[in-house]
């Protein structure tokens, strides 16, 4: 009996292991104790939207995430809203790209390279972060993983009409998703370079990248009309590189144990490239306008893996003279040690306080405040979302302050009253519920509209309640007499 296993897990492709270890890991507390982020919170919401009204917000808002949210708007029609419904399609996305991280290693580097790439994938604290995230960064990771083992393969000299198609397809499809995924164009071209292809290899695939950056190019146009939606996020400083460095002398290190040859396809001249190129081509991006967010560039993540792949391949083999029974065991042991090293903050990252707000949970506490009559405020307007989300939680409350609905308006937020109308209807409420962050997270009041709320609420109103939860608040305030 336990020969017949053996046989049969011999059987199995080994691209399975990495497939399987990932989609579990991505299972394992899917739901995030019922938490949902802000982040997640815009797709959930914009997913229930009818296409149409989908389709007429990307005019004036999140036009780079149209693809993936008209994607989650018909799983949303299948399934049903919710976490799982959410988050599955990046677990898959990941399962996918661990699989394809373990077939590009064991073309090029063996077994044990491949397997442990695809193992390693899958433990990356940016992998287990956006595993199970409902944003649109894991299919990034698997088109660009798909699109890799597409070049790898016709660089091995199986070039057909049908896989360049597929390949422009799958970049196109990526930067459809996010059009910074267009940074593997560069990574695959150093990677031409360092193999020293032919015309015969250049010219099909100059034309496959062509085709699927020319169908991105109107995407990308457009979507820098909406440039301050990434207005946010601060210039680029010294201490952010310190990742992109650590990462880079990682990989450095597993390129040369993995003793590249130029005009040779290895490993390294892959995943090198793959690693190297988004990292500091985002940094270049960032130095124009600041674009700094190590999500943009996941997919690079891929390089990584294959590099560290490589690394305990090279462990292996020179272990294996000294330690013949040893080195077989090497690479499912530092698996289980990796295991048990990353157990805390793979814990951490399966628990709603590892993001910076959760709008489940207020809306749980807005239905336990509420009353008859009641208003509700919300300073940022952004903080809408958590009534969008879970609008049961809110059903009775009047949003005072809201002129156009985010449907109606084409927005994420809604459209809000002016201030001094927003005054007036809160001098004519005799208890109003206020969502906002907690102190820690909440930025400065800066607009008008929230100037005005504020200075009301501290004129005319009292405290009489006030819940805090994972990154969100709700402050219940009644009229003084």
């Amino acid at each position: 009996m336990t020969r017949r296993i053996t046989i049969f897990l011999r059987a199995l492709p080994i691209w399975l292991i990495s497939l399987l270890w990932t989609l579990a890991l991505g299972m394992w507390g899917l739901s995030r104790q019922h938490s949902v982020w802000r982040d997640e919170a815009a797709t959930w919401q914009v997913a229930r939207r009818p296409a149409s009204d989908i389709w007429d917000m990307l005019g004036q808002v999140d036009v780079v995430h149209g693809l993936y949210y008209l994607l989650m708007h018909g799983l949303f029609e299948c399934f049903g809203p919710g976490t799982t419904t959410l988050r599955m399609p990046s677990v898959l996305a990941m399962a996918v790209a661990s699989a394809s991280v373990t077939v590009i290693g064991h073309r090029l580097a063996g077994v044990r390279a491949g397997l442990g790439a695809g193992l390693v994938f899958g433990l990356l604290p940016a992998v287990q972060f956006y595993l199970q995230e409902g944003r649109p960064y894991a299919l990034v990771a698997a088109g660009a993983g798909l699109s890799t083992l597409l070049l790898v393969t016709l660089l091995r000299g199986r070039g057909r009409a049908a896989l360049w198609t597929a390949y422009g397809g799958s970049v196109l499809v990526c930067a459809l998703l996010n059009w910074m995924s267009l940074l593997i164009v560069p990574a695959h071209l150093a990677t031409l370079l360092w193999t020293k292809a032919g015309r015969r290899t250049f010219t099909p695939w100059a034309v496959a990248t062509t085709a699927a950056v020319a169908g991105a190019l109107p995407l990308v146009l457009f979507s820098r009309t909406q440039s301050n939606q990434v207005s946010w996020i601060p210039p680029l400083t010294w201490h952010m590189m310190i990742g992109p460095a650590v990462l880079l002398s990682i990989g450095t290190v597993g390129a040369l144990l993995d003793r590249p040859r130029q005009g040779r396809l290895s490993l390294a001249a892959v995943a090198l490239p793959l690693l190297a190129v988004p990292q500091i081509g985002l940094i270049g991006f960032s130095l124009i306008q600041p674009l700094f967010l190590d999500r943009y560039v996941l997919f690079s993540m891929l390089g990584l893996a294959l590099l560290i792949g490589t690394t305990l391949d090279a462990a292996v083999r020179n272990a294996r003279p000294r330690f013949p029974r040893a080195s077989r065991a090497l690479v499912p042991v530092v698996a289980l040690v990796a295991v048990a090293a990353l157990l805390p903050q793979t814990l951490a990252k399966r628990s709603a306080a590892s993001r910076v707000d959760d709008v489940l949970s207020v809306a749980a506490d807005v239905r336990q405040l509420k009353k008859d009559g009641d208003a509700v405020l919300f300073i940022p307007a952004a903080r809408r979302d958590t009534a969008l989300v879970s609008p049961d939680d809110f059903a009775g409350l009047r949003d005072i302050a809201l002129a156009v609905s985010p449907a109606a308006s084409g927005t994420l937020k809604g459209e809000e009253a002016a201030p001094g109308r927003i005054r007036t209807a809160m001098l004519a409420q005799q208890r109003v519920l206020l969502v906002t962050d907690v102190p820690g997270v909440a930025r400065p009041v800066s607009a008008e509209r929230d100037k005005a709320k504020t200075a009301a609420l501290k004129e005319h109103f009292t405290v009489v309640a006030d819940e805090q939860v994972r990154g969100r608040r709700v402050t219940v305030y009644e009229r003084r007499r």
